[in-house]
């Protein structure tokens, strides 16, 4: 017959080892996604490929992919054990449907995208807003407007759905725009007035509530950028984005102190949270 004492010793290792094993538990349950194998993909435009950015790979291509990059930076950070630099300059949403999602599967786990602006003109409103007086943008302005809300919506629905239909189980991030301006004229050689500047901030309010609207109907997380960057805009003591710029391709686009300050540790932590959502219906 066990005594009291053996008696209390085994309620004691029952006890240890009921406490070992719900730790076990938990620690493998809070074990952050990037513990598995990464495999990542990068779709998107020149705020995904690193136009910007001065430096970049020599691929063949005009994509201008830079490893200053935010999508090299974060796959770093995520020991990705499979990475795709699909992103290009210049892209618009049917040239991401059509060119870039070649390398998406069941087995992706992660993906990143920006795009939209192309599709609304923004860098063709922006330079005729650039040119000088008696030049005004108004007209184009108002035109980008009015294609952002009355059609980028349904062409994102459209990447959206087979971006999902491609990768049932990845965590997709959708990565929206920065303001540009500090809405002050300091630039001599692009007359972009204050007022062309508040309105020209204000269409990219849109685009990033039109962008992240469809994402969230999507179930995909949105990384927002335009707080981030807020004091580091075009004429900030500290810019993270460039003017004017020889060659011009670079200019109105993130620096490599946006990628790496602005855009990498939001794209980072989007990435890494752990709720992965499912499919949404197609919208």
């Amino acid at each position: 017959m066990a005594t009291p004492a053996s008696r209390w010793r085994q309620r004691l290792f029952t006890l240890a080892t009921s406490l070992t094993v719900t730790l076990a538990a938990s620690v493998a349950w809070s074990l952050p996604a990037h513990a598995a194998s990464v495999v990542y993909t990068a779709l998107g435009d020149s705020y995904s490929s690193g136009v910007g950015t001065r430096t970049y790979y020599s691929d063949g291509t005009n994509c201008q992919r830079s490893p200053m990059a935010y999508p090299v930076l974060v796959k770093s950070q995520l020991a990705a054990a499979t990475f795709v630099f699909a992103a290009c300059g210049g892209a618009k949403v049917t040239d991401v449907l059509n060119t870039q999602l070649g390398s998406l599967s069941a087995t992706t786990t992660h993906v990143t995208v920006s795009v939209g602006g192309n599709d609304a003109g923004f860098g063709n409103v922006i330079g005729r807003c650039a040119l000088p007086w008696p030049y005004t943008c108004w007209g184009e302005i108002d035109n980008a407007n009015a294609y952002i809300t009355g059609t980028l919506p349904g062409a994102l629905d459209n990447l959206y759905n087979r971006i999902r239909a491609l990768a049932p189980k990845a965590r997709v991030v959708v990565v929206g725009y920065p303001r540009l301006f500090n809405e002050s004229d300091c630039q001599s050689l692009a007359r972009i007035s204050p007022g062309e500047q508040i309105e020209l901030n204000d269409t990219a309010d849109l685009l990033a509530t039109t962008i992240k609207g469809r994402a969230t109907a999507h179930g995909f997380a949105f990384v927002d950028p335009r707080s981030s960057f807020t004091g580091h805009a075009i004429c900030d003591a500290t810019e993270w984005i460039n003017g004017i710029s020889n060659p011009t391709s670079e200019s109105y686009h993130p620096n490599q102190a946006g990628h790496a300050s602005g855009y990498a540790p939001l794209v980072k932590s989007a990435l890494l949270a752990t709720t992965v959502k499912a499919a949404a219906k197609p919208a």
